[in-house]
């Protein structure tokens, strides 16, 4: 008999009201899966867009990437977990999302979840920790000597608060960060950064900036980098013009944390060390969590509120929901 499973997912694109309450078949792992029984999960800015603007024809569509859980069963080629194992991820797109009781992951993005904190804290890291960490030391080419100025726009959203942590504990760059708010600078400030100054007062001679708004702002990119310094950014803006970075010979860089799951490339397991590095780090107390508001359990009516949250674009740290149980 077929195992059924609370899920919640949308079936037409449209704001936060197509989220509806599902029951649906439980998935069974594949060589290389984890089935994890899903206790926290985390909103993020690409569960907006992808509710917002992609179809699935009619069919339920499960949102949601970060998770954190604990294996219930595994794949036949399963090296790295065994059920009763706690684990937190942020999965990949081309897969059901993470709403759901029970979810497949494939062992190589997954991670050991930090023993210093619950699921509700540890759902809050996973996307926007690998976001980081592939932006500082895959695009930007860090090292633990790495010096220079890195500004991060928007440092108080989520992926800006890992950039800003990582930046830190493994690198000697001098971090200044961008917010609005003196409550998101404060936020910046007690993450690690050097100075918080507005989003449109970048100052001069830096040598790396990270971008989740990018629209609008090559030029200004284009000053106050200095000659041969890095842009990564994370955002699509359309027609998007990188001329004005040609005379300094300035480096753009896309940064999205699911290519590497996407295309199952030969170096996928790298997310998995990294997400357990990051763990490490939270244990020894030099990296925190980002969960700044818990909405509840996971059902269509608590994530409704946190795609708001999100749409909204001020929210400082994450979002989180937890457990399908009553």
């Amino acid at each position: 008999m077929e195992h059924m499973m609370r899920a919640v997912g949308y079936r037409t694109p449209g704001g936060p009201s197509v989220l509806e309450d599902l029951e649906l078949a439980a998935p069974t792992p594949g060589p290389r899966d984890l089935l994890v029984r899903v206790e926290a999960v985390s909103v993020n800015p690409v569960d907006v867009k992808v509710r917002a603007g992609t179809d699935p024809g009619g069919e339920p569509r499960v949102l949601g990437f970060d998770a954190a859980g604990v294996v219930q069963a595994v794949g036949a080629e399963v090296t790295l977990f065994a059920p009763g194992d706690e684990v937190y991820y942020a999965g990949s797109i081309d897969r059901p999302g993470t709403n759901q009781e029970l979810h497949l992951v494939d062992e190589r993005i997954a991670g050991r979840k930090p023993v210093s904190l619950g699921f509700a804290e540890a759902a809050a890291l996973p996307l926007t920790a690998i976001t980081a960490w592939e932006t500082l030391f895959d695009r930007f080419r860090l090292g633990a000597d790495s010096t220079g100025t890195l500004v991060v726009l928007g440092a108080a959203g989520g992926a800006g608060s890992m950039v800003i942590q990582l930046a830190r504990a493994l690198t000697k760059l001098r971090v200044i960060g961008t917010a609005s708010r003196p409550d998101s600078r404060q936020w910046a400030l007690d993450l690690g950064a050097h100075a918080v100054v507005g989003h449109d007062e970048l100052p001069e001679d830096v040598d790396y900036i990270f971008s989740p708004f990018t629209a609008g702002r090559i030029e200004d990119f284009a000053r106050a980098l200095r000659p041969g310094g890095a842009i990564t950014a994370i955002d699509e803006p359309p027609g998007l013009d990188l001329l004005p970075l040609k005379v300094k010979s300035i480096s753009f860089h896309w940064e999205l944390m699911f290519t590497r799951p996407l295309f199952r490339t030969p170096d996928m397991i790298v997310q998995h060390e990294l997400l357990n590095r990051v763990a490490e780090l939270v244990d020894a107390g030099t990296v925190r969590h980002t969960m700044t508001a818990h909405l509840g359990r996971i059902d269509a009516e608590g994530l409704r509120k946190a795609h708001e949250l999100v749409e909204d674009g001020h929210m400082t740290g994450k979002v989180v929901l937890s457990g399908f149980r009553d």
